[in-house]
């Protein structure tokens, strides 16, 4: 499996009394394959996994499954403090279809680098699908340096990584170890653009949640090596790359998609909805994302 492109971490719809919303997961995912999205990570942090039961966990990821029908690959989030209840949990994911892991460094428990490579070799050896390591230092407060993805990128079962590091370097000091078998993703909006013109493999992304066919066509662009059309409609996009952050991920994108018509503004604890503060800044992106999607929704 190639992974490429554009990728959407999904938000994951709950109704008002906060029940998974079978009806809303249904019609967001029809919306980011009509946009023309090149693959979906359900159940990720965007998704609220640490609000998720196991039961709920498998019932996303067989659902989207099903839906997709391989049109795309669906990746399951995954990625809990122990190692040995990270691969219980990718198991599940496993076993509900899941084409591949995109799996999290060990959150609060600040392994050691050393740690951290035993962690992911553990994990890659004991499952059955392709592993994506997930770097994420300001959530999780471990950050995976490039010299032990390194030495975990020839494992015949890790795909790939999604480096959350905002930084270009970081993105440029990965790039040597891209090849066929271990793809190289970004996970931050804002940098994307700048990361594939630099030669990332795509991006792992939350805004895409709301404008997947405008975000699509610029991250083609931008590996396409059309650097002044990639950087023009980046630049069109940004004012949603800073929505994103008026509060923590995903309580913007939720309130978002709530305008959109595509879920309900409903959030598990102890996340809220997004203040009122932020409310007429949110509302204000709606306008832009119709004039984008409708500009670049892909030929039916």
């Amino acid at each position: 499996m190639q992974l490429h492109g554009s990728i959407t971490a999904l938000a994951t719809p709950f109704t008002a009394s906060g029940a998974l919303d079978p009806g809303a997961w249904h019609g967001l995912l029809e919306a980011q394959l009509a946009g023309g999205i090149q693959g979906l990570v359900v159940a990720g942090s965007t998704g609220e996994a640490a609000m998720l039961s196991d039961t709920e966990f498998v019932e996303l990821i067989r659902a989207a499954v099903e839906q997709v029908g391989g049109r795309v690959p669906v990746l399951a989030g995954a990625g809990l403090s122990g190692t040995a209840r990270t691969i219980d949990q990718c198991r599940l994911a496993c076993d509900a279809g899941a084409d591949a892991l995109l799996v999290v460094t060990p959150p609060y428990v600040r392994p050691t680098q050393d740690g951290l490579l035993r962690h992911f070799e553990a994990v890659a050896d004991a499952v059955e699908r392709p592993v994506v390591l997930y770097n994420v230092p300001p959530r999780t407060g471990v950050d995976l340096l490039p010299e032990t993805v390194a030495a975990l990128a020839p494992h015949p079962n890790i795909a790939g990584i999604k480096e959350a590091v905002a930084d270009i370097e970081r993105i440029r000091a990965l790039l040597p170890l891209r090849g066929p078998q271990f793809a190289l993703f970004t996970g931050d909006d804002g940098t994307a653009c700048a990361a594939q013109l630099a030669g990332a493999d795509g991006v792992i992304s939350v805004v895409a949640n709301v404008v997947p066919a405008a975000f699509t066509a610029m991250g083609d662009l931008a590996r396409a090596g059309q650097t002044e059309a990639a950087q023009a409609l980046d630049a069109e996009l940004a004012p949603l790359y800073a929505a994103m952050a008026l509060e923590p991920n995903p309580i913007p994108v939720k309130a978002i998609l709530a305008g959109l018509g595509l879920c309900q503004d409903s959030l598990r604890l102890p996340l809220l909805p997004l203040s009122s503060r932020h409310r007429a800044a949110a509302h204000a992106t709606l306008e832009r994302i119709a004039r984008l999607e409708a500009r670049h929704a892909p030929a039916q």
